[in-house]
């Protein structure tokens, strides 16, 4: 019997690094995984070419055009819905999400986060940690859930915060690990490896501490 692949629908707001490191990683995996299309909500967004290049579709789902976060949300749950995906990864999608757009993929959806959740919710992550005199940081994947960057950690990557280090020089560190694990977990719950249960990510069948997967 044939298995289908994995279908997924990658939501970006910029340039797009995590997703090219995704396209990388299937590109010789496509009985797999099979990135469905890559939606912007910034018409700009040169993650948009890294799809076309690859010959996936992208769509423009441009948020100015809407006058309100519900509206928005609407229109682009319908727009991903015309893929039926089984996952949904947010690679840099630079947008707060409503309750009811996050409800509607529980458990099927992904978030890459720069911090050592749950330490550094929402922005300028690399800058608090540097303030607060951090000897590490780092990236988390986790499930989304409608708490921002607060649903179940599935692996962490950390990196040294060295005397000196600027807020960019940390985040160039921080992104090269992002580029490793996120294409990790996409392959774990396209192998049905991973899953959420109760609010927990759970990997081949034991549940993950509040860090996720020890990868160090």
């Amino acid at each position: 019997m044939t298995v289908s692949p994995c279908s997924i629908v990658v939501l970006i707001s910029g340039n797009g690094s995590n997703l090219q490191a995704i396209i990388d990683h299937f590109s010789n995996k496509t009985d797999s995984v099979k990135i469905a299309a890559v939606i912007s909500n910034e018409p700009e967004a040169y993650g948009l070419q890294r799809a076309k290049q690859a010959g996936i579709e992208a769509v423009c789902v441009e948020h100015r055009n809407f006058n309100s976060r519900d509206a928005y949300d609407r229109e682009l749950l319908q727009t991903i819905e015309q893929y039926s995906p089984d996952l949904v990864v947010l690679a840099g999608f630079m947008r707060i999400l409503t309750t009811e757009f996050v409800t509607a993929f529980e458990g099927r959806m992904l978030n890459i986060h720069p911090s050592l959740l749950p330490k550094y919710k929402g922005l300028n992550t690399h800058q608090k940690a540097i303030d607060a005199g951090d000897e590490e940081h780092g990236a988390s994947v986790h499930f989304v859930t409608p708490e921002l960057d607060g649903g179940p950690v599935v692996v962490q990557s950390k990196v040294p915060i060295f005397e000196g280090d600027t807020a960019s020089e940390l985040a160039q560190r921080v992104q090269q690990q992002e580029r490793n694990i996120y294409p990790l977990v996409v392959d774990w719950f396209s192998k049905k490896r991973l899953l959420m249960i109760n609010n927990k990510a759970v990997l081949d069948g034991k549940e993950l501490p509040p860090s996720g997967y020890a990868a160090d």
